[in-house]
């Protein structure tokens, strides 16, 4: 008989992103959904969650927390930190798969790994994890072509490029025991001259409702390889999510990162 489901306090429940989070963890054999945390000026702060409505929307964080096994945190940058401190107080795991971080953002959670287990990506698809790897391997196999990266979002997307991006392209410029930050280009225009040999492009298009598209190119003489990811709907980041928060589950201390879980080959039950 299956024991009772661990508890998810999900932060940024009412978003896109926590919508399907939410959706999803209602048929989900091993965790379920504890507590919809949202900011105290959220209009759906006292509300029932539609895909569990014995729960309210909920701005008490701390109670959230103490009554649920897990955390996944969708919010904002603005609410990390604080979201951070809380599971660190409570002792708890936390899957982090919000946007838009700063490095001293991301310096900070992987610095909170040495209190409890924790896991930032900034793809949660296990499809562009599994993408970023392949890059990786291509990237020192084929040293001699040149690495271009194209991607796709919706029209509403703040940030370009996106963070997916800038993901594949530190993991083609550390295959080649580089640094995005040495070898990217991002605008092209005008009279750029010949292209600088060992830049990686990261090039960004806005449109449509497009969830997100990912492709690597490796380009060489004669030949090329597209390394290509296209994700159709939003489930795809929600369901990484949950499985990441499964994997945390009983984890030592430490920071951790989706290709953790996709590496560890753990399907835990789903």
């Amino acid at each position: 008989m299956m024991g009772e489901r661990r508890k998810v306090a999900l932060l940024g429940a009412g978003g896109r992103m926590g919508q399907e989070i939410a959706a999803l963890l209602h048929s989900d054999p091993l965790l379920s959904l504890g507590a919809a945390i949202e900011s105290v000026d959220s209009r759906l702060i006292g509300l029932p969650v539609s895909s569990a409505p014995e729960l309210l929307y909920d701005s008490d964080l701390g109670r959230g927390i103490l009554h649920c096994d897990v955390g996944i945190d969708f919010s904002s940058p603005d609410s990390l930190r604080r979201s951070v401190e809380g599971f660190v107080q409570a002792g708890k795991p936390l899957v982090i798969g919000t946007t838009g971080l700063t490095l001293a953002d991301r310096d900070f959670v992987r610095e909170m790994g040495a209190h409890i287990p924790i896991l930032w990506s900034p793809n949660m698809s296990l499809g562009v994890n599994l993408l970023a790897i392949l890059a990786g391997q291509a990237a020192r196999a084929l040293e001699e072509f040149d690495a271009e990266i194209l991607e796709i979002h919706h029209r509403n997307k703040k940030d370009a490029p996106s963070g997916t991006a800038l993901f594949l392209g530190e993991a083609v410029a550390s295959a080649r025991n580089g640094t995005l930050s040495q070898s990217g280009v991002f605008v092209r225009h005008g009279l750029t001259g010949e292209r600088e040999e060992g830049s990686i492009g990261v090039m960004a298009l806005r449109g449509g409702d497009v969830p997100g598209d990912h492709t690597v190119f490796f380009l060489g003489a004669g030949e090329r390889l597209e390394l290509t990811h296209r994700a159709e709907s939003r489930e795809v980041f929600a369901r990484g999510a949950i499985r990441a928060a499964a994997f945390l589950l009983g984890r030592p201390t430490g920071f951790y990162t989706m290709a953790d879980v996709l590496l560890s080959g753990e399907d835990k039950g789903r």
